[in-house]
């Protein structure tokens, strides 16, 4: 005897509702919009107003000291875009051995725990131009043997060394994020303490904390600027220069204008991976 074939009948979405929807989502991307358009609208035409923007446009926004300076600028970019794309893989090798050694356990390990607690403590508490400072102008001076006498290599380890006790934090608490279950179940598979972390730990936690990660290399995109106090010529210190000769401030709003473009996309995509990981995360809690 054979057993009725049952089907199973997919729920139809109600074309009223559906419809309703899409109005509402218009209505609201126009009021949107219109309201964006006005509150810029007025904002942009209170500054143009007032009394002082037609010296504030001369020395600030002048075309013609910005289609004369960007040459320099962009030359003087290419520096800061190399302390950022150096120093970054760097930060993440060093910081992530920061977090592991201070993760580690038994008491033979306690000198490797208390290096990595002292070293970010106290970096984390020293302002980054100050190392910058102590970096660039004190090394050097020493005259050691074997060493760089490069201020503006001292200034970027000087990154290096500010940044990678920010970031071993963050590894460190994405570490501590995942739950101890794991390393158990890693364990009873028979991996080694070494292997769970390899295998089991990191992954899951370099996964969580990518985008706090990002939201540290927007900084430090920024914070380049600061070897400028040991005279290198990066973007910043370009415009600093024209601008003192020329007494005109167009060439900070156009250094402004440079970060802005290197940092607001990569700010837009740490927004993307958080928003995706949220999502996964709904996802995975909906279907237990």
């Amino acid at each position: 005897m054979t057993e009725p074939i049952t089907t199973v009948s997919t729920p139809v979405a109600d074309p009223s509702r559906v419809a309703a929807i899409k109005r509402r989502r218009r209505r609201e991307l126009t009021i949107a919009t219109a309201s964006t358009i006005v509150f810029f609208g007025v904002v942009t035409a209170a500054v143009v107003s007032s009394p002082g923007w037609d010296t504030v446009k001369e020395f600030f926004f002048n075309p013609v000291d910005a289609k004369r300076v960007l040459p320099s600028l962009v030359e003087a970019f290419r520096l800061t875009i190399w302390l950022f794309m150096t120093a970054e893989p760097v930060i993440l090798v060093v910081a992530l051995l920061l977090a592991v050694l201070r993760g580690l356990r038994g008491p033979v390990f306690a000198p490797l725990r208390i290096v990595a607690i002292a070293y970010t403590d106290i970096v984390r508490g020293i302002p980054t131009i100050l190392l910058i400072l102590l970096f660039g102008f004190g090394i050097p001076a020493l005259n050691l043997q074997g060493l760089p006498d490069s201020a503006l290599f001292w200034a970027w380890m000087a990154l290096v060394v500010s940044y990678s006790a920010y970031v071993a934090e963050v590894f460190r608490a994405g570490i501590e994020s995942v739950h101890p279950s794991q390393r158990a179940a890693a364990r009873s598979l028979g991996l080694s303490h070494a292997q769970s972390l390899r295998f089991v730990v990191l992954p899951q936690a370099v996964r969580r904390v990518i985008p706090p990660l990002l939201n540290d290399f927007i900084s430090l995109q920024k914070d380049t600027a600061l070897v400028s106090i040991i005279g290198a010529v990066e973007i910043m210190r370009a415009a600093g220069i024209d601008a003192g000769f020329n007494f005109n401030y167009t060439p900070y709003v156009m250094a402004a204008l440079f970060f802005i473009v290197l940092t607001v996309p990569l700010a837009r995509f740490t927004d993307w991976i958080a928003a995706r990981q949220r999502g996964r995360q709904q996802g995975l809690g909906a279907e237990l």
